[in-house]
């Protein structure tokens, strides 16, 4: 029955089940570890069951949670998720009851966080501070070694007491278990220090009393650290050795961790290829026997198909598509992928929240944790809508409107879709935008938005077609530059640049440093699309496919950009501060490789036939520049407004019409989904 089921499988290998011996998984998802916010929260288990039990209704074959300590030392921050009592599992059991509802399995994830605990009690192998938090971590003694590897099997036996099918230990991304494997963090010299058997006895151990406590029919899964990404990081025989150890120590499955989060490396984020690190997961599926999962930028069925069709790995990890879209797997099974919500790997609402401890959730799905709170039931008396502007925010209030059941007209002047998202899809390294828009004209269709495209509206046509309630989504228009000479040939607005591909010259200031700063200095100086060629992106950051060195780190590849490009801003804090907490470094380190100068404190006197004349440090300089390209920010397009209200028309006003920041697509979508949820 399995094989006829598989063989007519539009994803014949990612929908094969996966014998496990004592039990078997569905599927060959994995939704990966994740943490959410929520495990903090008053009631916040009660919205993370609900939150697990969608994606478990949704197909997934095995859930991973967030990290969740085995100690207080082990906390990533205070008061942080720890499972040391029973007490604590008891509090667990509604999460594991709704998940088994749902026909899902769900493993925990063992975190200890080392010297990355943000908190004055981390403790680590050695007493080295991390670049990345701002504590110095005690040095565990052997005795507190052994406490700590007790305290592992104690979090495992406690995990399964509340109801998980397994647990997931942590070994990869820098965390303590990491930190002890690795000569960059472990400069001991007793039993769990110096040799690799030393340095590799922490982690064999606890997945070897894990085991002997839990009993055999208890998944175990090894997150294994196949690339460390940093100086002084594992060599390849070290990690080769460790796998087959933890083998034999009694795991069920190894997933695949890549990169440290101090790794000035990036692993995650949309300009990374997709599927870009599976390679070394096949790399060691030559060397174990256990079933390998691969992970990192696997964001569509096609994908990961591929991924396992090629022998790569036995599942796959995607942990953020399951926050953009819990029916990722349903649809698969459909041959429905054309209706995924696809991950952008932005970073910016669950990442970049998690590292603001705030709750995380997803830019194109706001719904993502907040399943009990974001909720759209059907309509019982539908309104007759009209939404004006299709970009973000229209795209999202349209549909979501439309799907409750109201009339909704969606009104735009340009002939496609999309908005700002039109621009932004160009920049190198965010063509997954391409995605969203594929995604929203899907959803157009499947909830019935009447689309009215090439299309200018004015008060007087949407009051002759009888609409009583508008949604001005119309975004935002370019602020002008008010300096002497901001008429002048040279100058261009970012529309001219990214919208109408005007002629950009070989050098180049750009006046803003926000991310549309960011984006078009990218666009101006990147050669070719790195993220449609693998080799090529390993080789500009230095990733050493062959892992001949530690941490399989070598020189950067970097090319000669066509331009020279100046970055400025008038703030004189450090150029790029208001990026993305987890992405910010990337856009930053990209520029520095494609020798963008950066200039902050700067303030703009004239432009003339000359260049653009500036002070910087008290001291009058002329950049002798073909071209300045404005993108100091926006204001937001409102002109329809009082005509609208003077027609007697009701009007709400979201996305950048309302707040023009940044081109902010994460609050454009949420403000969207909330009005459809109330309207």
């Amino acid at each position: 029955m399995t094989n006829i089921m598989t063989t007519n499988s539009p994803y014949p290998h990612l929908l094969e089940p996966l014998d496990l011996g004592f039990t078997t998984l569905k599927n060959r998802t994995l939704m990966g570890s994740m943490h959410l916010g929520l495990e903090e929260e008053k009631g916040g288990f009660n919205k993370l069951a609900a939150f697990y039990a969608e994606r478990a209704r949704g197909g997934v074959a095995l859930i991973v949670t967030g990290g969740i300590a085995p100690n207080i030392a082990g906390w990533v921050a205070p008061f942080a998720g720890r499972m040391t009592s029973s007490r604590h599992a008891k509090k667990h059991r509604v999460i594991t009851d709704a998940v088994h509802k749902e026909g899902g399995k769900i493993c925990m994830q063992i975190l200890h966080s080392g010297r990355y605990g943000y908190h004055p009690l981390a403790v680590s192998a050695s007493g080295i501070k991390s670049p990345i938090t701002p504590f110095k971590p005690r040095a565990l003694s052997t005795r507190g070694v052994r406490s700590t590897i007790k305290d592992y099997v104690s979090c495992a036996n406690y995990a399964k007491s509340a109801g998980y099918d397994g647990v997931e230990i942590m070994g990869s991304e820098g965390y303590l278990i990491n930190q002890f494997f690795c000569e960059r963090t472990n400069h001991r010299d007793d039993e769990f220090g110096g040799s690799l058997e030393n340095r590799a006895r922490l982690a064999i151990e606890v997945v070897k009393q894990t085991r002997e406590e839990v009993g055999a029919e208890f998944i175990i899964i090894y997150r294994l650290s196949m690339l460390d990404l940093v100086e002084g990081g594992a060599l390849w025989d070290e990690i080769v050795y460790l796998a087959k150890a933890i083998e034999k120590a009694g795991a069920t499955l190894i997933n695949t961790g890549i990169g440290w989060h101090e790794a000035r490396v990036p692993t995650i984020t949309t300009s990374v290829p997709r599927a870009a690190f599976t390679w070394i997961t096949q790399r060691m599926k030559a060397e174990v026997s256990l079933p390998l999962i691969t992970t990192n930028r696997i964001n569509t069925p096609e994908i990961a198909e591929s991924v396992l069709a090629q022998g790569h790995a036995d599942m796959v990890s995607m942990a953020r598509p399951f926050l953009a879209d819990p029916d990722f797997v349903a649809k698969a099974m459909r041959n429905e992928s054309d209706q995924i919500n696809t991950c952008i790997a932005c970073n910016q609402a669950c990442l970049d929240h998690a590292f603001e401890q705030k709750r995380a959730s997803c830019l194109v799905n706001p719904q993502a944790c907040y399943e009990t709170e974001l909720i759209f039931k059907s309509v019982a008396a539908p309104k007759k809508i009209a939404v004006v502007g299709a970009g973000p925010a229209g795209l999202a209030f349209a549909t979501y409107a439309a799907a409750r059941g109201h009339d909704v007209h969606l009104f735009e002047q340009a002939n496609e879709i999309g908005g700002q998202f039109n621009y932004a899809k160009q920049v190198p390294g965010k063509e997954e935008f391409y995605e969203t828009l594929r995604y929203y004209n899907k959803r157009i269709q499947v909830t019935g938005v009447k689309l009215h495209l090439n299309t200018r509206v004015d008060a007087n046509l949407l009051a002759q077609q009888g609409f009583k309630e508008v949604v001005m989504a119309t975004g935002i228009k370019p602020r002008l530059l008010t300096i002497p000479g901001s008429d002048h040939p040279k100058v261009m607005s970012y529309i001219d640049v990214l919208r109408d591909h005007k002629y950009v010259g070989a050098k180049v200031a750009v006046i803003g440093a926000g991310g549309i700063g960011f984006d078009v200095s990218e666009y101006l100086v990147e050669q070719e699309n790195l993220t449609t060629n693998l080799d090529k992106w390993l080789a500009h950051w230095g990733i050493d496919k062959a892992f001949k060195t530690p941490g399989a780190l070598v020189e950067k590849q970097l090319h000669e950009p066509p331009r020279q490009v100046y970055l400025l801003q008038r703030k004189s804090t450090k150029v790029g501060k208001g990026l993305g907490k987890t992405s910010g470094w990337i856009h930053r380190h990209s520029l520095i490789n494609h020798k963008v100068q950066m200039m902050n404190g700067v303030s703009y006197e004239k432009i003339d036939d000359q260049g653009l004349h500036i002070i910087i440090n008290d001291k009058p300089r002329v950049l002798d520049v073909d071209h300045i390209i404005v993108c100091a920010g926006q204001e937001p397009l409102r002109e329809l407004q009082l005509s609208l209200q003077e027609a007697g028309m009701q009007v709400h006003i979201i996305g950048g019409a309302d707040v023009a920041s940044e081109l902010d697509a994460k609050r454009a979508i949420r403000q969207a989904a909330e009005l459809a949820a109330e309207i």
